[in-house]
Parts: C-alpha cells; sequence; structure tokens
C-alpha cells in the first residue's frame, strides 16, 4: 500500500452512502481528482474505493470509527480505542504513507497510540513507524472552510511529490 488516507472519524453521510467523504459539501473528492495522487478522475462511491486500492494503492480508515456529526462529539475513549486499533494496521500493512487529514486527527492519534511528535506542521511529519511516513494535510471537512480548494489541492500535491506518487508510475508489482 502506497497511502493509507486517515480521517478523524467516519461522517454520517459516509456510513449512510458506504463511502469516505460522501457529504457532498466535503472537498476530498474535488481536491483528489485535481491533484497529482490519483493516475485520473474517479466518480466518488464505493467502487472508487475499490479502484483506489487496487489501482493507486491507496487505503482508508479513520482515527476513530465511531460515526457522529462532528469531531465535538468525540470522547477521550474514543481515541483511546481507536488509536491503539489504527497503530495495529500501521505495523500490519506497512503503507509507505499514513495520510492524515488534520492536525486533530493526528495529534489525537498520536497522544492516544503512546507516540510522541511534537511538531505542529502540516506535510511530513518526523515521526515514523518502520517504514511509513506520516504526512499531515488540512481536513477537507466543510467545517474547515479556512482553506480553499486550490489549498487542499496543493497539499496534496505536496503529498505526490514527497512520496514519489505521480501518475505515470506504475504499482510495484
Amino acid at each position: 500500500m502506497r497511502v493509507l488516507s486517515i480521517g478523524l472519524n467516519p461522517s454520517l453521510p459516509s456510513v449512510a452512502a458506504g463511502f469516505y467523504f460522501a457529504n457532498p459539501r466535503n472537498r476530498f473528492w474535488k481536491a483528489l481528482n485535481a491533484s497529482r495522487l490519483i493516475r485520473a478522475p474517479v466518480e466518488p462511491g464505493p467502487g472508487a474505493m475499490r479502484l483506489l486500492l487496487e489501482h493507486e494503492g491507496m487505503g482508508f480508515t479513520d482515527v476513530v470509527k465511531r460515526p457522529t456529526r462532528g469531531a465535538a462529539d468525540l470522547k477521550a475513549a474514543d481515541y483511546r480505542e481507536g488509536a491503539p486499533r489504527l497503530l495495529g494496521l500501521l505495523e500490519t500493512f506497512h503503507p509507505d504513507y499514513a495520510w492524515f487529514h488534520g492536525k486533530v486527527a493526528f495529534k489525537q492519534f498520536v497522544r492516544h497510540a503512546g507516540l510522541v511528535c511534537d511538531e505542529d506542521v502540516w506535510g511530513r511529519q518526523v515521526l515514523s513507524i518502520g517504514t511509513t511516513r506520516f504526512f499531515v494535510t488540512p481536513n477537507t471537512s466543510p467545517a474547515n472552510a479556512a482553506y480553499s480548494l486550490e489549498t487542499l489541492v496543493s497539499w496534496f500535491n505536496a503529498l505526490a511529490d514527497d512520496s514519489d506518487i505521480h501518475p505515470d508510475q506504475d504499482l510495484p508489482a
């Protein structure tokens, strides 16, 4: 797996639709399709999730698996349960990059997984687990409107550049 996309927790619209970032106001799919992270645009839906995993080496998960209307509805117990589960996934599957959508997701993971990373920056983090590197981009949620679509695309492209993921590359066999 090249990239494991990690959100904070599933939204209620995503659970109902059966795929990540399903809220039509969420800018994830627009930013992804406009970025260099994938070879060709994809239509949001369950099929896109399968295609991205099989053809782009991109998987999806969350720090917390409990769906809520918003981040404010999460409790410390949710992070205490979710962070070790996510750490186990990273240690089992060894993605090249753990891509966190938002500093809150990253910080809560680090804190509740018992890791140490004092950085408060966007982009590549100093933290790594084995061969897995960490990258943090602004959250694409409609609740995070402070970042324009153009800014989000630039951060997605920064991940593509940092990881040498480009549309003209083939996945390793």
